[in-house]
């Protein structure tokens, strides 16, 4: 027996088993990217809806990482609270186990056809949909070719004494003997990074007849925590509270919900070979041509009992559950800095959906800032306020500063592989974000020009201040409806938004034709009158920059 080509065969098959993973999450992620956000979106306060929609994404996208990461983006940028998230989190590890029921239904003999239809879909396709679907069936065909290459590389060690000693010593006759198995799951697991290649890594040696079926079930009970230990290290120096707390809860409920099947594992390995019985399989110890052929099938069911079992649990004890996680997570630190940039892990960049919630959420946040200076500068059009107009400068600077931010992190995203909808959701994002700077502009040359007045003892008329009241009342309540919109949707935004712009045109043109009517009557002097005209069309712009803003986000949210 040559060790070496068992070495090779056996890594190079799960190297590829994870390749096809990853490419058709990717793939699966970006055809159904648009359909996924809009469905955790909608999530209800209700944990046990939110748990069936985490299996049911997670089946779709086939990682309950990549699940997780969007919904860590979500709880960042304010869509979603952590118990929303922590209810999707229980199903998205019910979702997860579906890669292993595709194994056990052994589709090896579509590998081949699935990598050649794939190749040429995803490497010449001309539209970037094709390309996406040439994922998802190249991934499908390299996850079940690297399945076959494992199983084959495996295959001269169920004769082989020295192995078979090797492997009989693994066994789950005792605690101890339990414990160690869940030990080598767990650390297979952070070896390779992917909690699906292990399992289908446990599948092959069991179904080889080097494992025995509760051996199997405690390698997988292992794998279950070890791939909470991926997204724990994945946090690590990250400032994301909300990532911090996702993870920790994703982490309590897998190391507890082993630990209570650890308590009951022979009856638990009992329960899941009577159910797999009931559903029609044939014994789990049955051999055809050396091969236990039925291997695969109870392991699968057993790791979807668990994960089902596990949630039931926990969804009723949901709101302890993430008390403890709040507990032993990272403390958001107060901080008095007011001129906080938006902040970008890393870590979302390979998840778009992700990626653009936490844009989104620091858009909303650089809007807020601005509409609340907008205001205090508005302020400064009645009472004169020298700390106000002094910081206007600052202000600018921060607002400039985060637009480079959000631009700069936007670019990172689109290089990386997103969908038509996804690339036309950055435009706009970029377009909104470009918007709210030349809002912040406007807003600076209005308290200039109010610092020039002042300190030129230059005077309005009534009318003229009551009709920048006005007009700056407009473009306040215009900025509060976009606020409104983006935090949650609602009907006819956009005939509201476009009412708004009219409305503030139309000012514009009025004042300015009642300035005129009052310099022929000498009410007002020819140096008010230039600040007056300049600050209602610096408002007026105000206006246009908040159209163009109600604009893309109409096309988005």
């Amino acid at each position: 027996m040559d060790l070496t080509n068992i070495i090779i065969q056996t890594v190079g098959g799960l190297g590829l088993f994870i390749l096809g993973m990853k490419t058709m999450t990717e793939g699966l992620q970006a055809t159904a990217g648009q359909r996924i956000r809009k469905i955790l979106e909608a999530i209800s306060a209700n944990r046990f809806l939110g748990c069936a929609t985490g299996a049911g994404v997670t089946a779709i996208v086939q990682s309950s990482s990549a699940t997780t990461v969007m919904l860590i983006g979500f709880v960042g940028a304010g869509m979603m609270s952590l118990q929303q998230a922590v209810g999707v989190v229980l199903g998205a590890n019910i979702g997860t186990t579906i890669t292993g029921q595709l194994i056990a239904i052994n589709l090896t003999k579509l590998a081949l056809p699935a990598i050649a239809l794939g190749v040429p879909m995803k490497f010449f396709s001309k539209k970037r949909h094709y390309r996406h679907i040439g994922d998802i069936i190249l991934g499908f065909g390299l996850l079940f070719y690297g399945m076959v290459v494992m199983k084959n590389g495996l295959s001269p060690m169920r004769t082989d004494p020295q192995f078979i000693s090797f492997f009989t010593k693994f066994t789950t006759d005792s605690l101890g003997g339990i414990l160690l198995c869940i030990s080598m799951g767990t650390i297979l697991t952070i070896m390779v990074q992917s909690s699906s290649a292990t399992v289908g890594l446990t599948m092959t040696l069991a179904s080889q007849g080097l494992l025995d079926f509760p051996t199997a079930m405690a390698l997988v009970l292992g794998e279950n925590i070890g791939t909470t230990i991926t997204a724990e290290i994945a946090t690590i120096g990250s400032k994301n509270i909300g990532a911090h707390q996702t993870a920790r809860a994703h982490t309590l409920f897998n190391v507890l919900g082993v630990s209570m099947i650890v308590l009951f594992f022979h009856p638990f390995v009992g329960f899941v070979q009577y159910v797999t019985s009931l559903l029609g399989a044939a014994p789990v110890d049955q051999k055809v041509n050396g091969e236990v052929v039925n291997m695969a099938r109870y392991i699968a069911n057993g790791h979807t009992l668990f994960n089902i079992v596990n949630a039931s649990f926990f969804l009723l004890v949901l709101p302890k559950l993430i008390k403890v996680a709040v507990f032993l997570s990272p403390k958001k630190k107060k901080t008095t800095e007011r001129y906080r940039l938006p902040q970008f892990d890393k870590s979302f960049i390979d998840s778009p959906i992700g990626a653009l919630a936490k844009v989104k959420g620091e858009i909303i946040k650089t809007l807020e800032f601005t509409h609340m200076n907008l205001k205090k500068t508005s302020s400064c059009l009645q009472i004169r306020d020298d700390d106000i107009l002094g910081e206007r400068e600052a202000v600018e600077d921060h607002i400039d500063a985060c637009q480079k931010v959000i631009i700069r992190y936007l670019t990172t995203v689109y290089q990386g592989e997103v969908n038509e909808p996804e690339a036309k959701e950055i435009s706009e994002f970029m377009r909104i974000t470009n918007n709210i700077e030349r809002l912040g502009d406007s807003m600076e040359n209005v308290a200039i020009m109010l610092e020039k007045i002042y300190d030129n003892d230059l005077g309005f008329s009534e009318t003229a201040k009551n009709d920048l009241a006005v007009i700056s009342s407009e473009v306040d309540k215009f900025v509060e409806l976009i606020l409104d919109e983006l935090h949650e949707k609602t009907p006819g935004f956009y005939q509201k938004a476009l009412a708004f712009e009219d409305t503030i045109d139309q000012m514009r043109e009025n004042m300015r034709h009642q300035h005129i009517e009052r310099l022929r009557s000498d009410d007002c002097s020819v140096d008010s009158g230039v600040f007056f005209i300049s600050l209602v069309s610096s408002y007026e712009k105000m206006g246009d920059y908040c159209y163009n803003i109600s604009t893309g986000v109409s096309r988005i949210i």
